[in-house]
């Protein structure tokens, strides 16, 4: 009759922890870790400001040659680098104010990755505030994948068939999603009746930022070698920005829409860590330290594995699970998650069992 329909934690399933966050957080104050690392930023900053101006040079040189295709692919890699440093000035960590820091993802979302501020900064704040939790989280709502058994259930059509497959199509379909993440950004802009601060000029950066990108693309290559470009370059930003979020939290424990949990709970047990170091952290922007991340979202990059030890000992003392994999692992767990929330697309009447039969 089809699959137990999915349950939700509540408070009783999570026995609150009194006062372990203002505890973690002293310790965490008093070790200095919540001071700006403007230094490092600079460094990062510059990195890519030369890879991206060795890119540039790569295109002209090149010219008519399908090695583009590697210009294309290096140009997604250094985008979703630049996406980090907007999501990190977006929690307000590089600079030293709070209004600095806003001014610069408001630039570098828009003019130089292409997407939307207002409109990931509206989604991304919902989730930092509810992470995992049904109809107030953003990142579990429906968007052709579904993320809990409910919108699965609702699929029709060819979204039903993609939800029954979606755990082995969601790398493939992520080479969509930098598609995605540019027209929900745009649409949001010209749609919302909401206020958004500096609307059309965020509009105007992106849209201009656009026209830098593919003007010279058709300019130079041949028509069908400038389409391999743009779709190589934003597949390769899709993937990679969705490998680097989707291992942070999809698997982990679902809560209900009226669970009251306490803020260290709430973030701690939503969260996955993914192990791996240095490297980890220069490939993920540091959302490979995603607890940390979630209770000091304020946090320079540098200073997440040293709050790692704080708070992975914390949970120890407190008995709350820490959840720390390697990025293979994660992955795995993605897809298995994503198949089993998949399998209540399928019709409810239908056996398993007669589809193994036939196959015998």
């Amino acid at each position: 009759m089809g699959p137990v329909r999915q349950t939700y934690a509540t408070r009783e399933s999570f026995p609150p922890v009194a006062k372990a966050y203002t505890q973690v957080s002293q310790v965490v104050k008093e070790m200095g870790l919540l001071r700006r690392a403007q230094w490092f930023y600079a460094l990062v900053a510059g990195a890519l400001a030369v890879a991206l101006a060795g890119l540039i040079t790569g295109f002209i040189l090149l010219g008519d040659s399908w090695f583009q295709l590697l210009i294309a692919a290096g140009l997604g890699i250094v985008f979703t680098q630049i996406a980090f440093l907007a999501h990190e000035a977006a929690h307000r960590v590089i600079l030293s104010s709070g209004p600095a820091n806003d001014r610069l993802s408001r630039i570098i979302g828009p003019a130089l990755v292409g997407m939307s501020y207002s409109w990931w900064d509206s989604k991304h704040s919902r989730h930092h505030a509810n992470p995992n939790r049904v109809s107030k989280d953003p990142d579990i709502e429906i968007d052709t994948i579904s993320f809990v058994e409910d919108d699965a259930r609702k699929a029709r059509g060819v979204v039903r068939f993609i939800t029954q497959r979606q755990g082995w199509l969601f790398f493939p379909l992520l080479t969509m999603e930098g598609f995605n993440l540019h027209f929900l950004g745009i649409k949001y802009l010209v749609t919302t009746r909401e206020p958004v601060k500096g609307r059309w000029i965020e509009l105007s950066l992106i849209l201009l930022r656009l026209a830098a990108v593919i003007v010279p693309v058709f300019i130079f290559l041949p028509l069908g070698l400038a389409f391999a470009f743009i779709f190589v370059q934003m597949a390769v930003f899709g993937v990679y920005m969705g490998a680097s979020f989707a291992p942070n939290h999809k698997g982990m424990p679902i809560i209900a829409p009226d669970a009251r949990l306490d803020f260290f709970t709430k973030q701690v047990r939503t969260s996955r860590n993914v192990r791996g170091g240095w490297w980890a952290t220069t490939l993920m922007g540091g959302l490979n330290y995603q607890i940390e991340h979630h209770l000091f979202p304020s946090m320079a990059r540098p200073y997440l594995s040293r709050a790692r030890v704080v708070v992975r000992e914390a949970c120890e003392n407190l008995n709350v699970p820490y959840t720390e994999t390697s990025l293979i692992e994660s992955y795995a767990i993605v897809i298995r998650y994503l198949n089993e929330v998949g399998l209540a697309a399928r019709d409810p009447f239908d056996c398993p069992t007669r589809h193994e039969l036939r196959g015998v």
